[in-house]
């Protein structure tokens, strides 16, 4: 629900998933994030912010998903598959060595494939009613989706735009074809979202019971290699071959001499409007059904995005067009009843872009660790933040905070210095402390960031193409002692749960 002039305060800790411990390469839905949850409550923290939920592809980005609906099979528990009795314990992969070591992600997926497949293999002749009923009840997005990942599957994980044309072009007899031919494969991918589902359903509840709210995470903008692209190319920016006219990404700046080329296809928003911006009101929908408030990223571009012609070498060639606005936001507020969004506002905000957050009610984003650029004036220091924002230490791209302390320009520090009143011992804990203490509703911090780690522990370096996303949490971190200092800096700015 929006904050009111009376809504409580609240605090809590970003960490995806894959960054649990555990004993199988990667973090999981299992017995760690209840354990993480419990954690979460004995801290005082009353949020869990997670990055994007979906199946990960190139680069293993959460952000570059191959569906907008579906979750992502990784995350699936193998303890949780056992205590279910739908894998017996000697089937269970065997612990890897360096169990608490950075996600592989390349040993983690040929893992969790051939544990799935076999669990489908055993529901596949007799398929309970709990899984029927699943399948039946998201057919919309599920049937496209799971035929879509068993043609990527015999075909390599070719991209679909690499097809050949009848499966391409999505051609009735052959996708009448493909869904005989590969009938297992489209039955594990069913299965695969079945068992997510009923997994983070049971960690859902967990977390409602001990006082704990999920904070989601949808991209603006989704991946051309999705089943999203493939099933519905009416709703993108595609010619007659389904290839894109246009690509998203963002203009020449201080940052950039050529600005950002991200490559995502671009809706028709004008197809979009049409039907009441159904797809988007079904996406966020599904997004609900998961966790609690969801953070749009790339907010601003629901004012406008910045449209690069296909092909080109930057971002340079592009030009701003308009996004669809308040109507969007308008037609999923009368579908869903309310939003319970957070605007990242990050980036160029136009008048217009703040015009569009304050009307809906939207909360923004105030990181603290661009707050000391600039003067007094800069619009993320503390004392000019607003209540209806969530403040943040740092974000999933900035480095850590002492990583981010230990390369910031000495007039950076000095101002920190001043604003404070004191040396900086301890960069991270005093940016926690700015921001429990922030007039903003609500505060964030990633779980390295109360841990006070170093860029070592980074979760994701934007440019990078390698070495992203694999951070991980150690065995036994998640003290007593670490509980305590978090749950008194929330109690002490009135941040606790009510």
């Amino acid at each position: 629900m929006l904050p009111t002039a009376h809504a409580a305060r609240s605090s809590g800790i970003l960490l995806h998933p894959t960054s649990l411990p555990g004993r199988f390469g990667i973090g999981d839905l299992g017995p760690e994030a209840h354990r993480f949850v419990d954690f979460l409550a004995a801290a005082g923290q009353s949020l869990w912010q997670v990055l994007p939920l979906g199946p990960t592809g190139y680069g293993d980005s959460p952000y570059q998903s191959f569906s907008a609906f579906a979750g992502n099979p990784l995350l699936v528990s193998p303890d949780a598959l056992v205590a279910d009795g739908l894998l017996a314990e000697s089937e269970s992969p065997a612990a890897p060595s360096l169990a608490d070591a950075r996600v592989d992600f390349g040993a983690a997926i040929a893992s969790k494939d051939a544990l799935l497949a076999r669990v489908a293999a055993g529901l596949e002749s007799a398929p309970p009613a709990e899984l029927r009923a699943f399948v039946e009840r998201e057919a919309d997005w599920l049937e496209p989706y799971a035929l879509f990942m068993a043609i990527k599957e015999e075909r390599g994980g070719a991209p679909w735009f690499e097809w050949p044309a009848p499966l391409r072009l999505a051609e009735r007899g052959a996708l009448e074809a493909a869904r005989a031919r590969l009938a297992p494969g489209v039955h594990r991918q069913r299965v695969a979202q079945w068992l997510f589902a009923r997994q983070w359903a049971a960690l859902r509840t967990h977390a409602t019971g001990r006082g704990v709210a999920f904070v989601g995470d949808a991209p603006l903008y989704v991946a051309l290699d999705s089943a999203d692209v493939w099933a519905r190319p009416e709703l993108f920016l595609l010619d007659g071959d389904r290839r894109p006219t246009f690509v998203a990404g963002v203009p020449p700046d201080y940052f950039s001499a050529t600005g950002q080329l991200w490559g995502n296809p671009l809706y028709r928003w004008d197809v979009m409007a049409a039907d009441g911006h159904a797809w988007w009101c079904a996406r966020l929908a599904a997004q609900r059904r998961l966790v609690d408030r969801v953070r749009l990223d790339h907010f601003i571009g629901l004012v406008r995005g910045w449209q690069v012609p296909a092909g080109a070498a930057d971002a340079r060639g592009g030009a701003y067009a308009a996004g669809p606005g308040a109507a969007l936001l308008s037609d999923v507020t009368r579908s869903l009843g309310s939003l319970a969004l957070i605007a990242e506002d990050l980036g160029v905000v136009t008048p217009e872009v703040v015009a569009l957050r304050e009307r809906f009610g939207l909360p923004g984003m105030k990181v603290l660790q661009f707050a000391f650029d600039g003067g007094d004036d800069n619009p993320f220091l503390p004392h000019a933040h607003e209540r209806n924002a969530v403040v943040y230490t740092g974000t999933h791209d900035n480095d850590t905070t002492a990583g981010w302390w230990a390369t910031a320009p000495e007039a950076t520090r000095t101002r920190l210095r001043r604003y404070v009143g004191h040396e900086v011992h301890d960069p991270a804990a005093t940016l926690l402390r700015l921001g429990s203490a922030s007039v903003a509703a609500d505060f964030v911090a990633p779980m390295q960031d109360a841990l006070g780690l170093g860029t070592e522990a980074r979760m994701n370096l934007p440019g990078r193409a390698a070495d992203n996303w694999s951070w991980r949490l150690r065995a036994g971190t998640l003290d007593d002692a670490l509980a305590a200092r978090l749950r008194e800096l929330a109690a002490t700015y009135d941040r606790l749960p009510r």
